[in-house]
């Protein structure tokens, strides 16, 4: 269920899931408020469609992982989800990223805790294949006449690990550059600016495994 709230002078709405609710603060779909806050908070990226991701990622993080068999994967490749939230968030805003965030983090919120980090690639897992599925179908070609952008990511029948991690080297990495190519060209800011370390490429990695598991056993207690 999506609630979109107005902020007041009296009450900030603010964005976030709660037991299957998400909320959207209706501010972040103007462009001058959201990118005042996308400065205010030293994000190279915010846009509504992100948020929407992010969110929908804690949702399914409580369907697909928790009091499943991928509980123990996610707490191998993300951390423990047990840590105390609130503190973790005091911590986060009181003291930052730590400064080797890139090498395994997506985000410098992702850094916060285990559940932003998985909200976090979440959403870049579902911008990634989204962005090839698109590419696959306007019938993109990079780096050769043979080169096609191939969606696999996105087909009907799941696909393994390691096909997915080839296409991340494969087609993902050209298409963004070329894209953010083409937005320099036009003035613009980089589509995606961002870049995918090991770490992060194991954990859309993971995401992927979890979206195209079946049947979902629950974890026994």
């Amino acid at each position: 269920m999506f609630h979109f709230l107005a902020e007041t002078p009296d009450e900030p709405a603010l964005t976030g899931h709660d037991s299957g609710l998400i909320t959207i603060n209706v501010d972040e779909a103007d462009d001058a408020t959201r990118e005042a806050r996308r400065a205010q908070m030293h994000e190279p990226y915010r846009t509504l469609l992100g948020h929407f991701r992010h969110e929908i990622g804690h949702f399914y993080w409580t369907h697909l992982v928790e009091q499943t068999n991928w509980l123990m994967p996610f707490r191998a490749v993300f951390g423990d989800e047990t840590e105390e939230y609130s503190q973790a968030m005091d911590r986060y805003y009181a003291q930052g990223a730590p400064a080797d965030w890139p090498k395994s983090f997506i985000s410098e919120y992702a850094t916060m805790h285990p559940w932003e980090d998985w909200a976090e690639t979440w959403a870049h897992y579902l911008h990634i294949v989204d962005a090839l599925d698109t590419a696959h179908h306007w019938g993109v070609h990079l780096g050769g006449r043979n080169r096609s952008v191939a969606a696999r990511s996105v087909q009907a029948e799941p696909v393994s690990d390691a096909v997915f991690r080839h296409v991340l080297v494969r087609d993902w990495l050209p298409l963004s550059q070329f894209l953010n190519s083409m937005n320099r060209s036009l003035g613009q800011k980089d589509s995606y600016p961002f870049v995918l370390p090991d770490a992060v490429i194991n954990k859309l990695a993971l995401i992927h495994q979890v979206v195209n598991a079946k049947p979902l056993i629950v974890a026994s207690h």
